[in-house]
Protein backbone atom coordinates (compact mmCIF):
# COMPACT_ATOMS: atom_id res chain seq x y z
CA UNK A 1 0.00 0.00 0.00
CA UNK A 2 1.12 3.64 -0.60
CA UNK A 3 0.02 6.25 0.60
CA UNK A 4 -0.81 9.60 -1.57
CA UNK A 5 -1.89 13.38 -1.80
CA UNK A 6 -4.47 14.35 -4.26
CA UNK A 7 -5.55 18.55 -4.45
CA UNK A 8 -8.94 19.63 -5.40
CA UNK A 9 -10.45 22.90 -5.29
CA UNK A 10 -12.95 22.93 -2.57
CA UNK A 11 -15.15 25.12 -4.97
CA UNK A 12 -15.46 22.76 -7.54
CA UNK A 13 -15.10 19.45 -5.84
CA UNK A 14 -14.72 19.42 -1.93
CA UNK A 15 -14.48 16.20 0.46
CA UNK A 16 -17.90 17.32 1.23
CA UNK A 17 -19.24 16.53 -2.52
CA UNK A 18 -16.66 12.73 -2.23
CA UNK A 19 -18.80 12.52 0.88
CA UNK A 20 -22.27 13.22 -0.02
CA UNK A 21 -21.41 11.24 -3.98
CA UNK A 22 -23.33 8.14 -4.53
CA UNK A 23 -21.60 5.27 -2.84
CA UNK A 24 -19.29 7.53 -1.50
CA UNK A 25 -17.21 7.60 -4.18
CA UNK A 26 -15.80 9.31 -7.69
CA UNK A 27 -13.92 8.77 -10.51
CA UNK A 28 -10.63 11.37 -10.35
CA UNK A 29 -10.46 13.42 -13.72
CA UNK A 30 -9.16 15.91 -15.48
CA UNK A 31 -5.59 15.34 -14.65
CA UNK A 32 -3.29 17.60 -17.20
CA UNK A 33 -0.09 17.57 -15.80
CA UNK A 34 2.02 14.30 -17.59
CA UNK A 35 3.91 13.78 -14.06
CA UNK A 36 0.37 13.73 -11.84
CA UNK A 37 -0.75 11.40 -15.01
CA UNK A 38 2.36 9.06 -14.64
CA UNK A 39 1.72 8.52 -10.80
CA UNK A 40 -1.72 8.22 -11.05
CA UNK A 41 -1.09 5.45 -14.21
CA UNK A 42 2.01 3.81 -13.06
CA UNK A 43 1.73 3.80 -9.58
CA UNK A 44 -1.38 4.84 -7.69
CA UNK A 45 -3.02 1.16 -6.86
CA UNK A 46 -6.14 -0.45 -5.31
CA UNK A 47 -6.29 -0.05 -1.78
CA UNK A 48 -3.88 3.10 -2.06
CA UNK A 49 -5.06 5.73 0.74
CA UNK A 50 -5.02 9.12 -0.55
CA UNK A 51 -5.04 12.61 1.48
CA UNK A 52 -7.69 15.08 -0.09
CA UNK A 53 -6.28 18.46 0.22
CA UNK A 54 -8.18 21.50 -0.85
CA UNK A 55 -6.13 23.76 -2.67
CA UNK A 56 -6.38 27.60 -3.85
CA UNK A 57 -9.05 28.47 -1.21
CA UNK A 58 -8.52 30.92 1.63
CA UNK A 59 -6.97 28.43 3.84
CA UNK A 60 -5.60 25.31 2.29
CA UNK A 61 -4.97 22.14 3.97
CA UNK A 62 -5.80 18.21 4.11
CA UNK A 63 -9.04 17.75 5.35
CA UNK A 64 -10.03 14.34 5.10
CA UNK A 65 -8.77 10.67 3.77
CA UNK A 66 -10.05 8.47 0.95
CA UNK A 67 -9.12 4.73 -0.49
CA UNK A 68 -8.49 3.61 -4.03
CA UNK A 69 -11.44 1.59 -5.07
CA UNK A 70 -10.67 1.60 -8.92
CA UNK A 71 -7.30 1.43 -10.95
CA UNK A 72 -5.99 3.67 -13.66
CA UNK A 73 -8.79 4.01 -16.53
CA UNK A 74 -8.60 6.57 -19.59
CA UNK A 75 -10.16 9.73 -18.31
CA UNK A 76 -13.48 10.13 -20.60
CA UNK A 77 -13.55 13.90 -20.15
CA UNK A 78 -10.66 14.14 -22.84
CA UNK A 79 -12.59 12.98 -25.71
CA UNK A 80 -15.68 14.96 -25.40
CA UNK A 81 -15.47 18.16 -26.90
CA UNK A 82 -17.78 20.37 -24.73
CA UNK A 83 -15.50 19.53 -21.71
CA UNK A 84 -12.56 21.51 -20.69
CA UNK A 85 -10.75 18.84 -20.24
CA UNK A 86 -10.71 17.84 -24.31
CA UNK A 87 -7.57 16.66 -25.85
CA UNK A 88 -8.04 16.51 -29.60
CA UNK A 89 -4.80 14.79 -29.60
CA UNK A 90 -6.36 12.03 -27.41
CA UNK A 91 -7.70 8.64 -28.97
CA UNK A 92 -9.71 5.82 -27.42
CA UNK A 93 -6.36 3.68 -28.65
CA UNK A 94 -3.76 5.73 -27.30
CA UNK A 95 -5.96 7.97 -24.36
CA UNK A 96 -3.22 10.26 -22.82
CA UNK A 97 -5.10 10.59 -19.51
CA UNK A 98 -6.25 8.62 -16.91
CA UNK A 99 -8.23 9.19 -13.97
CA UNK A 100 -8.39 6.65 -10.68
CA UNK A 101 -11.93 5.81 -8.50
CA UNK A 102 -11.42 7.12 -4.88
CA UNK A 103 -13.79 6.42 -2.01
CA UNK A 104 -14.80 8.47 1.12
CA UNK A 105 -12.97 7.42 4.42
CA UNK A 106 -13.16 10.23 6.62
CA UNK A 107 -12.71 14.17 7.11
CA UNK A 108 -9.67 14.63 8.90
CA UNK A 109 -9.21 18.23 11.16
CA UNK A 110 -7.97 20.54 9.24
CA UNK A 111 -4.07 20.25 8.41
CA UNK A 112 -3.01 23.79 7.26
CA UNK A 113 -0.59 23.98 4.76
CA UNK A 114 1.03 26.64 7.27
CA UNK A 115 0.78 24.17 10.09
CA UNK A 116 2.62 21.15 7.41
CA UNK A 117 4.99 23.63 6.68
CA UNK A 118 5.67 24.79 10.23
CA UNK A 119 6.53 20.77 11.09
CA UNK A 120 10.11 19.99 11.25
CA UNK A 121 9.18 16.30 11.22
CA UNK A 122 7.86 16.80 7.83
CA UNK A 123 10.46 17.27 5.60
CA UNK A 124 10.28 15.11 2.60
CA UNK A 125 6.53 15.91 0.99
CA UNK A 126 6.40 17.44 -1.93
CA UNK A 127 3.62 19.81 -0.85
CA UNK A 128 6.18 21.49 1.60
CA UNK A 129 8.35 22.37 -1.04
CA UNK A 130 5.77 24.52 -2.65
CA UNK A 131 5.49 21.63 -5.79
CA UNK A 132 2.48 22.65 -7.51
CA UNK A 133 1.27 19.39 -8.42
CA UNK A 134 -1.80 17.82 -8.02
CA UNK A 135 -1.17 14.54 -7.60
CA UNK A 136 2.24 13.92 -5.09
CA UNK A 137 3.48 10.87 -3.37
CA UNK A 138 3.66 10.91 0.97
CA UNK A 139 5.95 8.33 2.69
CA UNK A 140 4.86 6.30 5.33
CA UNK A 141 6.51 8.15 8.20
CA UNK A 142 4.63 11.47 7.09
CA UNK A 143 1.45 9.98 6.49
CA UNK A 144 1.36 9.03 10.00
CA UNK A 145 2.66 11.94 11.28
CA UNK A 146 0.07 14.07 9.37
CA UNK A 147 -2.65 11.63 10.59
CA UNK A 148 -1.70 12.09 13.79
CA UNK A 149 -2.19 16.15 13.56
CA UNK A 150 -5.86 15.58 11.93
Amino acid sequence: MAYWLFKTEPDAFSIDDLKNAPQQSTFWEGIRNYQARNFLRDHVKVGDQVFIYHSSCKTPAIVGVAIVTHAAEADPYQFDMSSDYYDAKATTDLPRWVGVTIQYQQHLKPITLAAIKANDDITELALKKANRLSIMPVNELEWELLMALG
